[in-house]
C-alpha cells in the first residue's frame, strides 16, 4: 500500500495518463510512487467522498492478458480479507483502457521509513506491530490466501499508529491455478523469502509468512538481518545453512524465551517451525511484554490494541466497556438482586453431588462455608452441583448466588493452570529443539570454511589418535597398571 512518503514529489498521471484525471469514479490528484505492477495515485472517490490508493497497472503488463487476468484475480482475492490491520481494496475495474484497483489510503508511512529513523524498536513495539501483522495473516490464511511478500515495506502505520499489512500483490487464493507463477522466480523479497520460497515458489503455505514475519521480528529488535550476501544466490544459499547470530546476541535486551521463538518462527525445516500465524500469537502473547501502543507514534488520539483482541482506544479515554456478563436462564429478577449482594448463611445445609480427586462420584451433606473452603482448596470441583432439599433438583453451584463468584474464580484459576502447563509443555519442546539445532549449528560450523575444515580434522585427528594409542598400547599401559598395583 503506498502513501506521501513513498514519492519524491507529487506530480500528475503520466506514461500514456497524461491528461487522464479520471478512473471509473476515482479523480486522481497525485502520484504516491510506482512499483513493479505499475503506478500508485492518491484520489478521491467522488461518489462516497473518501480518499483512495489507485493502484494502475502498467501499459506493458496491460498489454499480457495473462497478467490483466491475474491482477483482477488477485485483486478480487484482496477484497475478500476483511480485517482492521489489513489494507481493505474498494474496487477494481478498467476505464479508457487503463485497468486498476482502489484501496484503502493510510496516511503514515512504512515501518521500513520508520527503522530507518530508529534504527530498532524496544520489545513491546516490536510485538506490537508484529502481532498485528500475524493476527491479519491468520484471517488472510483462513481465506487460504498467503501473502508471500511480508517485510517491513509492506507494514504501513497510520499517523495513529494502526498497523497495516498492506500489498497482498502477491497473495493468491491457495487452490487456484498457479501456473503463472514459474519455479525458481521466488516471487518475494530474498532477505525476507523462505527457503521453500526460493525454490518452489508455486508450492508454498502458510508457514512460509510466518517465515517471513519471524525475519521481521528480528530485524525490529536487533536493526539488522539474520541473512546476508552479495548476491540473491548467496542470501538463499545461506539460509539453506540455517546458520546466524541469535537476536539475544545483538540486542541482550531480547530475553531468551523470545530468543527461541524466533529461532522457531525463522526455521529453514517447515516441520520444525510454527505451524500458523496462531501458534506465532500464542507464543509471542504468553511473554506478557507487548506494549498496547507504540511509544514512537506522538498522537493524542493514538490507537491502543493488544493481542487480546481489546479494540483500539485514544490515549487518555477512560471509557472501558462493561465486562461480559453470563447469564442463566430461568434466573428470577430477586436472584439477580442476590446475585450482586448475596446474604451468606455460612450454617446453611446442602445436599452436594461432586467427583472427588480419585474419581468416585459422591453425594453429601455440607454447610456453605464447607462448600466454599472445598471450592477454594479444590476438593470441590467447580462441576458440583447441588440442592437446599431432599425434592429438589440438581443444579450447578455456580446457579446459587452464594458460590457463584467462588465458582468463576476457580474457572478463571484452572484456565490460567491448564495455560500455563500448555506453555510450560510448549517451552520445553522449543527448547528440546533449540538444543538439537544447537548441535547441528556447531557441527556445521565446524565444518564450513577452510579454517573450519582444518579444525575438523584437527579434531578428528586427536580423537581417534587418543584411541589409536590407548589400542596399540594397552599391553604396556596394563603391564604398567600391574606393576604399580603390586609395588603398593
Amino acid at each position: 500500500m503506498a502513501n506521501p512518503e513513498q514519492s519524491s514529489s507529487p506530480s500528475q498521471p503520466s506514461e500514456g495518463k497524461k491528461g487522464l484525471t479520471h478512473l471509473g469514479k476515482y479523480k486522481l490528484q497525485k502520484k504516491l510512487g510506482q512499483g513493479g505492477m505499475g503506478e500508485v495515485y492518491l484520489a478521491e472517490d467522488t461518489k462516497l467522498g473518501r480518499s483512495a490508493a489507485v493502484k494502475v497497472l502498467s501499459k506493458q503488463l496491460a498489454g499480457k492478458a495473462d497478467f490483466v487476468q491475474r491482477f483482477h484475480r488477485e485483486a478480487r482475492a484482496m477484497a475478500k480479507l476483511n480485517h482492521e490491520n489489513a489494507v481493505s481494496v474498494y474496487d477494481v475495474d478498467e476505464d479508457h483502457g487503463f485497468h486498476f484497483v482502489a484501496m484503502e489510503f493510510v496516511d503514515g508511512m512504512s515501518m521500513q521509513k520508520w527503522m530507518d529513523q530508529l534504527g530498532k524498536l524496544p520489545i513491546g513495539d516490536a510485538l506490537h506491530v508484529v502481532l498485528r501483522c500475524a493476527e491479519a495473516l491468520q484471517v488472510a490464511h483462513d481465506q487460504n490466501m498467503i501473502h508471500r511478500d511480508i517485510k517491513p515495506d509492506n507494514i504501513m502505520l497510520t499517523s495513529k499508529g494502526k498497523v497495516k499489512v498492506a500489498d497482498f500483490g502477491l497473495a493468491k487464493a491457495a487452490d487456484e491455478d498457479l501456473s503463472m507463477t514459474q519455479t525458481g522466480t521466488g516471487l518475494g523479497t530474498p532477505y525476507y523469502m523462505a527457503p521453500e520460497q526460493a525454490r518452489n515458489a508455486k508450492y508454498v503455505d502458510c508457514r512460509t509468512d510466518v517465515y517471513a514475519v519471524g525475519i521481521t521480528l528480528y530485524y525490529f529488535l536487533t536493526g539488522k538481518l539474520p541473512f546476508s550476501g552479495d548476491s540473491v544466490l548467496e542470501i538463499i544459499t545461506n539460509k539453506e545453512k540455517g546458520l546466524f547470530p541469535p537476536a539475544r546476541r545483538l540486542n541482550p535486551e531480547v530475553p531468551e524465551r523470545l530468543d527461541l521463538m524466533i529461532d522457531k518462527m525463522i526455521a529453514r525445516d517447515v516441520n520444525v517451525r510454527c505451524k500458523d500465524c496462531a501458534e506465532v500469537i500464542k507464543l509471542l502473547t504468553s511473554l506478557g511484554l507487548e506494549s498496547p501502543s507504540l511509544s514512537f507514534i506522538d498522537a493524542p488520539d493514538k490507537v491502543v490494541q493488544t493481542a487480546a483482541g481489546a479494540a483500539p482506544t485514544a490515549r487518555g479515554n477512560t471509557t472501558q466497556a462493561a465486562a461480559p456478563r453470563s447469564t442463566v436462564v430461568g434466573r428470577t429478577s430477586a436472584q439477580d438482586a442476590a446475585r450482586t449482594q448475596p446474604k451468606v448463611n455460612a450454617e446453611q445445609q446442602w445436599i452436594v453431588q461432586y467427583r472427588t480427586s480419585q474419581g468416585k462420584d459422591t453425594i453429601v451433606r455440607l454447610t456453605t462455608m464447607q462448600i466454599l473452603q472445598g471450592l477454594k482448596g479444590g476438593s470441590i470441583d467447580q462441576k458440583a452441583r447441588a440442592k437446599k432439599n431432599v425434592a429438589d433438583q440438581f443444579m450447578p453451584l455456580g446457579y446459587f448466588p452464594e458460590f457463584e463468584k467462588t465458582v468463576e474464580g476457580r474457572v478463571i484459576k484452572d484456565k490460567a493452570d491448564q495455560k500455563a502447563g500448555d506453555m510450560k509443555s510448549l517451552y520445553k519442546d522449543i527448547e528440546r529443539q533449540y538444543d538439537r539445532r544447537g548441535w547441528n549449528r556447531w557441527f556445521r560450523n565446524l565444518v564450513s570454511g577452510t579454517f573450519g575444515m582444518i579444525s575438523l580434522i584437527i579434531w578428528l585427528t586427536v580423537v581417534f589418535g587418543g584411541i589409536f594409542a590407548i589400542y596399540y598400547f594397552r599391553q604396556p599401559l596394563w603391564d604398567g597398571m600391574a606393576n604399580l598395583l603390586n609395588a603398593k
